[in-house]
């Protein structure tokens, strides 16, 4: 295959995310005593490590692992007190194992260790997977064929994942059975409530309304819950991801309820939140969202079609949900221990977020 040549970095996110930065003092730990635990657990002939942290990320803070001769990548539950079931990091080790059989491309994972004595949290060893992680959304500096080829293997591997038979793999169990939107509204107002900061109508009136308009549910299939563009790796020099990254809030659930988290970029306000709300997607050869979703439709099998009240319905809570996350976030960073430099600029976006989930809600009464 013909490379494709490197885009231009016309915009800041590329930058600001990509790579790796030193380790910040909160997120420091004692290098000699894990390059002896990954020794006795992962190779005999690891040397002398060198650690830096990955510059992306707002959750489980991410390092790379350097010994001149091997690279590695490890996954950790940040230091701090952390909101309840958050920070799973044995259960992204799990899911990444059992997928290794499947058409999802993930690393290759390699030891968990829960011995607190190690490194303090629980982690996780991968393969370091060499590629391209793309940040904006609208792709500047690509052409239109890259554009629509980039998010025809979004589309793909997605549809991939929730055609995999979760008993087939070992996860039968790898999540409650049915009521999975009753549950994940309870569980994001709950961690909402944990991390909230500051009242704010708008997500006062999602946590009263979304328990009150649950759709029919479908299927339950594996959800990866934060499938986006930059939770994936693709090859260097070609439209190929390898390796789908971040499972720490898959479980099982409703496919089409993931699906329209991922579709959440079409929505989202640019200026704030790398989505692609109000641009023109037409000259730049990215599908538009009714396309996208089609797609997908075709490539999972389903007879199952979304109604449009239904499709907007997942994207108001999914909304919610992120407005969730994004509070985690300012929480951790509020008490020091966010994974992120730019955690706390999150604050500014939750109730704008909220805000917009709450219009699109009254839109459908």
């Amino acid at each position: 295959m013909t490379p494709q040549r490197q885009p231009i970095l016309s915009t800041s996110a590329q930058e600001t995310f990509t790579g790796t930065r030193p380790v910040p003092p909160q997120h420091a730990f004692d290098t000699e005593r894990l390059a002896a635990y990954l020794r006795q657990h992962v190779d005999g002939a690891i040397g002398t490590l060198r650690v830096e942290q990955f510059k992306g990320g707002q959750s489980n803070p991410t390092f790379l692992l350097d010994d001149g001769q091997r690279r590695y990548v490890l996954r950790r539950k940040p230091p701090g007190a952390l909101l309840a079931s958050a920070h799973a990091v044995d259960r992204e080790f799990r899911v990444i194992r059992a997928l290794a059989a499947t058409e999802v491309p993930v690393a290759r994972a390699f030891v968990l260790c829960e011995d607190l004595e190690v490194l303090g949290t629980a982690f996780y060893v991968m393969e370091y997977v060499d590629g391209r992680v793309l940040w904006e959304p609208t792709l500047p500096g690509y052409a239109n064929a890259e554009r629509a080829a980039i998010y025809d293997e979004l589309n793909r591997v997605i549809a991939a994942l929730h055609r995999v038979d979760p008993a087939a793999i070992g996860l039968a169990d790898y999540g409650r059975p049915g009521a999975y939107i009753e549950r994940q509204v309870a569980r994001w107002t709950k961690q909402y409530r944990a991390a909230e900061t500051e009242r704010i109508e708008a997500a006062d009136q999602l946590i009263d309304w979304l328990p009150r308009h649950v759709p029919a549910e479908g299927e339950s299939r594996i959800v990866h819950g934060d499938y986006r563009l930059d939770n994936v790796i693709f090859a260097r020099n070609e439209p190929r991801i390898v390796a789908v990254l971040d499972w720490e809030l898959s479980t099982l659930g409703d496919p089409l309820v993931d699906f329209a988290y991922h579709c959440l970029s079409w929505r989202l306000p640019a200026e704030t939140l790398r989505g692609m709300g109000g641009v023109d997607l037409a000259p730049l050869g990215i599908p538009l969202e009714a396309q996208y979703v089609q797609r997908y439709l075709e490539r999972v099998g389903s007879a199952r079609r979304v109604s449009p009240q239904d499709w907007s319905y997942y994207l108001v809570f999914n909304m919610f949900r992120l407005v969730g996350i994004l509070q985690g976030v300012v929480a951790r960073a509020l008490q020091g221990n966010a994974s992120s430099a730019v955690a706390l600029e999150h604050g500014q976006r939750v109730r704008p977020l909220a805000e917009q989930a709450w219009a699109l809600a009254q839109s459908l009464a």
